[in-house]
């Protein structure tokens, strides 16, 4: 019996006519309705013709929460006066509720993505809707991209609607093919503004860490809106173990019941949430509660402001949800709970001035996520790359090249990127590739069911207080009497059902897992074959994965001081350079080979190190060595490039630099800069860059640093001079190591700075010349000396110096040295090496 009453309240009524024209138009349509207008209630029931006659339609609707799936299916179930699995059914991952007259069938996007992968063309159905599409979840674009295409290519008469709680729904409406855009009008309250920031600065977010004091402030702040206002009070935290430590910190509120809601709650308490209650509620949800679900009864809203989102540090080897501040566009989802049945009240945990600098949008997941899952579904649809694929926003090329390799890894796709029969099962267990080839390879070597459970038990985060040891969380969740006990039965249960699917034909057994594997070493053997870069070494006091990546495990952890681990999930904490092991199982060297026996290498490795040629024979996994011995007799080629590693790091120095070879160089530095081609550029960036050409064939004969020291670098350095232009024979004319001065004596010329070259004489032994003298046509910079040796004057003008500078040096120079001549003409005098005692002798 259809509730006539509770239908015609819901203000979607009105938009329902032109959203049927565009579906008998286009055949597409994007609903605009904000929440509590009925979207995910009244319009699937209308479409499937169940309230005022018209064509009987099998309709699909896609939600991106389990949670949200039974209650929008029992809602409109209760709205027809039936129960679910009449006209109205559900399905999702371990859970069918459907009946043979079923029109209405909500589900996961999940599970939608795997019926489509099994039935692309959706046999039966005529109409798919994909509701809270705004939220931009992984699955939700991607079915919107599938579906688009089967109506393209297969099925031009499968409708769809895509239905959004925002009014951001252009690039929905362009996905679609420039479908028609039918808004709702809601029928929100209005909701007061209340900024309630902590008293003091509280730490911000770094991956799942949320500063204690934050939370102390959210209870405060929950508190106080039940004094100050009527009504049940919805509270939003990031996740489940915030919203334990609020709950605990709440305590016993006095006739105020306190209820946790969130992805992993008991139905009990899920349905409960649901319906109007006979006392005042404080509910504490995650984001299932943003536009997914009505909870009756809230006028206010108590915002913690943070949100959960993937993120994957390609770097590390790890991926996990992070705490980021929450959206502008979440927050107005979150106050407007506030306001679905009467005026209320949001009290926001952080300052209006902050507001302003949210982000407006949450991170679309194809951003920020890790991509394997998506790209096994894109290689499995046909479509290597997802290139072809309608998606609002492409997928990042980096994540997804760290995905196909991934999948090449554990063999689902091909060199071509193709998924494989391997790849076809793995994207139909409804598990992260990684899990699905862990549950495929687990069970060929300890069995359906211990593989199933671990596999189970690594699909969904633990309570901590299950530990990091898995096989001691194992233990816990077999013996659990607990509302996690109880789902991850239910999982193993359905890994079970769908690994033993075509038994009869399994697949290869890998070679490397032949061995026999000790009973207590199970769950670290299938935690290593879903995540073999995270096996792990003890080594310097951590452990080294072999990805590369430290880890450590926290004082007092069972697993502290095994020799290896197989670490399932890892963190990085504030401030820290090495990872955090959060979960992990004690396993040997035999199972790590048999785990990760693919990046199981052998080789020769020469390098420089600790200031000399190292050459060895190493095995490893990875970044771990497991043998290391000497190597005699190395590969003259890989030595060679050890050495020239070694001249890079330390620097030609290496080489025997003589006082000759020194000046050498510097004379050639200095008609480079001057004169240019064809003299060598001799930096050492360069003498690196053409080390074949002037420094051969010492360095063939080279093996160790001791051989680079007996090179004559000025040897080597003169194949450089350009012979072949005959310029070579000019370098004394150009660049003279000495210059003949008036007194009859040959200076050295200093060419450390090549810009100017520096002669540095005696003030008498210059007497007589009238300009500064000259190399390659650059003025030297004279450094007349006292008779002592010391700097008297510095000029590269010799007459401007004569003429102007000399009487101050001369006055004050020949009553310190009178044996010595001091004309009063220099520019005429005579040049001399001697004192006037010996000039008249």
């Amino acid at each position: 019996m259809l509730r006539y009453d509770a239908l015609d309240a819901l203000p979607v009524r009105a938009a329902l006519p032109a959203l049927t024209a565009a579906l008998d138009g286009p055949g597409t349509a994007v609903l605009a309705a904000p929440p509590g207008t009925g979207k995910t209630t009244l319009v699937p029931l209308a479409l499937a013709g169940l309230l005022d006659g018209g064509p009987a339609r099998r309709v699909v609707v896609a939600e991106p929460r389990r949670i949200a799936v039974r209650a929008a299916a029992r809602r409109m179930a209760w709205l027809l006066g039936e129960r679910p699995g009449e006209s109205v059914g559900f399905t999702v991952r371990g859970e069918r509720v459907v009946g043979r007259h079923t029109r209405v069938e909500v589900v996961t996007t999940g599970v939608l993505l795997q019926r489509l992968q099994r039935d692309q063309e959706l046999t039966g159905v005529d109409v798919a809707m994909l509701d809270e599409c705004h939220e931009r979840h992984l699955d939700a674009d991607t079915s919107a991209a599938f579906l688009w295409d089967v109506r393209e290519t297969l099925r031009p008469e499968l409708r769809l609607v895509a239905a959004s709680a925002t009014t951001d729904t252009e690039g929905w409406a362009r996905l679609l093919g420039g479908a028609p855009v039918v808004e709702a009008r809601g029928t929100a309250y209005d909701v007061e503004v209340v900024w309630a920031p902590p008293a003091r600065p509280v730490r911000p977010p770094h991956g799942m860490r949320v500063d204690p004091a934050l939370l102390a402030h959210v209870a405060s702040v929950v508190r106080r809106a039940l004094a100050e206002r009527s009504g049940d009070v919805l509270c939003f935290l990031p996740g489940v173990g915030e919203i334990a430590r609020v709950a605990g910190q709440l305590g016993d509120l006095g006739g105020v019941d306190v209820l946790q809601v969130h992805g992993r709650a008991p139905a009990a308490v899920q349905d409960a949430v649901l319906v109007p209650g006979e006392r005042r509620r404080v509910v504490l949800a995650t984001a299932v509660a943003e536009s997914s679900l009505t909870v009756p009864g809230v006028r206010v809203v108590v915002d913690s402001g943070l949100a959960r989102e993937p993120r994957v540090d390609h770097a590390r080897g790890l991926s996990a949800l992070t705490t980021v501040r929450a959206s502008q566009a979440s927050g107005r989802q979150r106050a407007g709970r506030a306001g679905r049945e009467a005026p209320g009240a949001v009290y926001r945990c952080w300052a209006e001035a902050e507001d302003g600098r949210l982000p407006r949008f949450p991170a679309p997941e194809i951003k920020v996520a890790d991509l394997a899952s998506f790209a096994l579904q894109a290689a499995c649809w046909g479509d290597p790359g997802a290139s072809s694929l309608a998606l609002l926003d492409p997928p990042p090329g980096g994540a997804m090249a760290a995905a196909g390799r991934l999948l090449t890894a554990v063999g689902a796709v091909d060199s071509a990127g193709r998924a494989t029969g391997r790849g076809l099962r793995l994207a139909r267990l409804g598990l992260h590739p990684r899990l699905g080839r862990a549950l495929l390879d687990g069970a060929s070597r300890v069995g359906v069911e211990r593989a199933a459970e671990v596999v189970a038990l690594l699909s969904e985060e633990a309570p901590r207080e299950y530990g990091d040891d898995l096989a001691g969380a194992l233990r816990g969740a077999r013996r659990g009497g607990d509302a996690y006990g109880a789902r991850w039965r239910a999982e193993v249960r359905r890994l079970r059902a769908v690994a033993s699917e075509g038994i009869s034909h399994p697949p290869a057994r890998d070679s490397r897992l032949q061995s026999e594997v000790e009973p207590h070493q199970v769950a670290g053997l299938v935690a290593a074959l879903a995540y073999p870069e995270r096996v792990a070494k003890f080594d310097s006091g951590s452990y080294l994965m072999i990805s590369g990546t430290r880890a450590e495990v926290s004082d007092g952890s069972p697993l502290r001081g095994a020799p290896w681990l197989a670490v399932a999930v890892a963190d990085r904490p504030v401030g820290k350079g090495h990872a955090r092991v959060r979960l992990a199982a004690v396993v040997d060297e035999e199972v790590a080979r048999l785990a990760a026996g693919a990046l199981l290498d052998e080789r020769d490795e020469v390098h420089w190190a600790d200031g000399d040629v190292v050459a060895r024979r190493v095995e490893r996994l990875g970044a771990v060595e497991l043998a290391v011995r000497p190597l005699r007799n190395a590969d003259a080629g890989l030595v060679r490039e050890a050495l020239l590693d070694g001249l890079r790091q330390e620097g030609l120095r290496l080489l025997r630099w003589s006082a000759d070879a020194g000046v050498l160089r510097q004379r050639l530095a200095f008609l480079r800069l001057h004169l240019g081609e064809p003299w060598p550029d001799v930096s050492d960036a360069s003498l690196h860059a053409r080390v074949e050409e002037w420094l051969e064939p010492e360095l063939s004969r080279a093996r160790r640093r001791a051989d680079l020291a007996r090179i004559d670098a000025g040897q080597a350095l003169g194949r450089l001079l350009p012979w072949a232009s005959g310029e070579a024979a000019r370098l004394e004319e150009l660049a003279p190591e000495r210059i003949a001065v008036p007194s009859g004596s040959r200076i050295r010329i200093d060419y450390g700075d090549p810009e100017q070259p520096v002669l540095a004489v005696k003030l008498q032994e210059m007497f007589g010349l009238q300009e500064s003298p000259r190399v390659a046509g650059v003025p030297l910079l004279v450094h007349l000396l006292s008779p002592a040796g010391r700097p008297a004057a510095v000029t590269a003008d010799l007459a401007s110096f004569w003429k102007d500078g000399y009487k101050g040096v001369r006055a004050e120079l020949r009553g310190r040295y009178p044996k010595h001549p001091w004309p009063e003409d220099p520019a005429s005098a005579e040049p001399t090496r001697h004192t006037n005692a010996r000039l008249r002798r």
